[in-house]
């Protein structure tokens, strides 16, 4: 473990601790910000007695912080920023996220915590694959590099035959990257003759993105890898919110930084852990952008609040189903990709890469499957898989275009998984 005394702390003593810092957050907010001391309706810390009363406060939302582009409702002096960062998913006005020298060191501590997790020490050596600019993970997974003491290669997005050879070359141990980018590396690597075996590669660390648990087998069956799930935003703070460990049974989150609620999303009443529902963040030790309640979109529950295998105290949630907003309705019936995802890869005929086409010709939902292939698919298959989506989620898919792989487009980034016409 990176900092033990925090990661085993009893249950009761860590509610002890974020209680005293969530006082403190809102102390700061009191004396550094009116408009957001009148946004959380005067609300003192005081006012907080328990946990339970972060209940009385508001949430906040993405179009808030919108709407308080580009300091509203930062609590620190302009001066002591060092670093800002974008949220990736943005249009129009951005979400930034200015940050402290302080910040950026509780950055760099708990990300060197999931790469513990993840079961990394100095001696490894990290390639960083995601970019460095505005979006935070690239620096996100430096810091934490800088912080545990390994050796790093911050070779950052796109060039896949270079990112081939420094794996190679370097010895890398342990690779960062957008949950579909290992997919790319794969394509590539089966086209140059490149054998992931023949490296030092042994742990790779995705995120940002909602990956199935079949993309994870194909991953690391082909890379020869064990994988871990990093959670993260840069509203909160930037990647490393949250990784499993080495028991996989959930998502560790760092409870001395981050108070973690489920709550329903139509009503905001707070779900018993086991239950679905969207969560909610407030940090408890940031200073140039603390967050009261703020919803994230992302859909989850809580596995557990009892010690886990590997010994870390913290709550334990479920990988991210998908986000609020990522939710698609088809022929009367809601649905996330990921659910489809997994009973596409069920299929090892069927390739990683896929999109989902929804249109609606006289008001009519047309839903098609767009995927690749590595061999034929014939009529029994075909008809399985439909009948594995109508069984799970309802619904049967209209059409279903088997191509050869390599036909989709690949983009920079993220993957595009769904494109939907309706309405447009």
């Amino acid at each position: 473990m990176f900092q033990p005394n925090f990661e085993q702390m009893e249950q009761s003593a860590l509610q002890t601790l974020q209680l005293e810092r969530l006082k403190e957050t809102l102390n700061k907010i009191e004396k550094s910000n009116a408009f957001y001391f009148e946004k959380l309706g005067r609300l003192k810390a005081s006012d907080v007695r328990s946990l339970e009363d972060i209940r009385k406060f508001p949430l906040m939302t993405k179009d808030d912080l919108r709407d308080g582009y580009p300091y509203k409702y930062s609590c620190a002096d302009k001066t002591s920023f060092m670093r800002m960062h974008m949220s990736s998913g943005t249009t129009g006005t951005p979400i930034i996220n200015p940050m402290t020298r302080k910040d950026l060191q509780q950055w760099g501590a708990i990300m060197a915590r999931c790469y513990a997790a993840a079961g990394l020490t100095s001696s490894d050596v990290i390639q960083i694959t995601p970019s460095f600019g505005l979006f935070n993970g690239g620096f996100g997974f430096h810091y934490g590099a800088e912080a545990l003491g390994a050796m790093m290669i911050p070779i950052g997005a796109g060039r896949t035959l270079l990112q081939l050879q420094f794996l190679k070359d370097f010895g890398v141990t342990a690779i960062a990257a957008i949950a579909s980018y290992p997919l790319r590396l794969i394509e590539v690597a089966e086209k140059e003759g490149f054998n992931f075996r023949d490296t030092g590669l042994k742990v790779g660390i995705f995120g940002s993105e909602v990956w199935s648990d079949e993309i994870r087998k194909r991953i690391e069956a082909h890379m020869g890898i064990e994988t871990f799930d990093i959670i993260g935003m840069t509203e909160t703070g930037g990647v490393g919110l949250g990784i499993d460990c080495k028991a996989h049974n959930g998502i560790h989150v760092w409870e001395d930084d981050y108070l973690v609620e489920i709550i329903d999303p139509e009503t905001g009443i707070t779900m018993p852990d086991g239950q679905e529902g969207e969560m909610i963040v407030t940090t408890l030790n940031r200073e140039g952008l603390p967050l009261i309640r703020y919803r994230t979109r992302d859909i989850t529950s809580i596995i557990s609040r009892e010690k886990c295998d590997c010994g870390r105290t913290s709550l334990r949630i479920n990988r991210l189903k998908g986000r609020n907003d990522d939710m698609l309705k088809i022929k009367g019936v809601n649905f996330y990709p990921t659910q489809l995802e997994s009973i596409l890869l069920q299929h090892d005929e069927l390739a990683s890469h896929y999109q989902i086409v929804l249109e609606n010709p006289k008001g009519r939902d047309v839903l098609t499957v767009m995927i690749e292939t590595n061999r034929e698919v014939n009529s029994t298959v075909r008809e399985k898989i439909d009948m594995q989506i109508y069984d799970m989620l309802g619904f049967h898919v209209d059409k279903f275009n088997f191509m050869a792989e390599g036909t989709l487009p690949r983009v920079p980034g993220k993957a595009v998984r769904v494109v939907d016409h309706r309405g447009s």
